[in-house]
């Protein structure tokens, strides 16, 4: 996931509640950009994420994830599914965060699975995705850690 940029408040202090995430109208306020491209390789997804979140499509966002993909942020709270996910994303969303672009680390495959990762842009940590290949080729992620802290 890229980094954070703008005022997420309690979004980005990890003070975010299941009943804030469940609050949250599906779909969002924000205009949804249907028929978007899909991620052709596992490192289009973390840029693709950043895009359609700087453009207020959580519902975008949320598209790159399978329907029962983990997003654990903060860390010790993940949710499950993608409507918890757009639901996160549309806070953010709201809130006003931004995401700058971050430089990818190389990508581990094996088969039809692909670990990236990305060093945070303050070099605090690192971020990491699991993803899968659809049966189209495209990828989604299965997993998103975006707040792994250095030891």
């Amino acid at each position: 996931m890229a980094r954070l940029v703008g005022d997420a408040g309690r979004l980005a202090a990890g003070r975010v509640t299941a009943q804030d995430v469940m609050a949250v109208r599906l779909p969002g306020s924000r205009p949804e950009m249907s028929g978007q491209a899909n991620a052709m390789q596992p490192e289009d997804v973390t840029r693709l994420v950043a895009e359609r979140l700087n453009a207020g499509d959580a519902a975008g966002v949320a598209a790159l994830y399978e329907p029962q993909a983990v997003l654990a942020y903060p860390a010790d709270r993940p949710v499950t599914g993608r409507e918890a996910i757009q639901a996160i994303y549309q806070q953010m969303a709201d809130a006003g965060v931004k995401f700058a672009l971050e430089t990818p680390l190389p990508t581990v495959r094996f088969e039809d699975l692909a670990l990236t990762s990305t060093r945070s842009a303050d070099n605090t940590g690192v971020r990491v995705q699991v993803l899968r290949r659809q049966p189209d080729g495209s990828w989604l992620r299965i997993i998103d850690r975006p707040e792994v802290s250095q030891p």
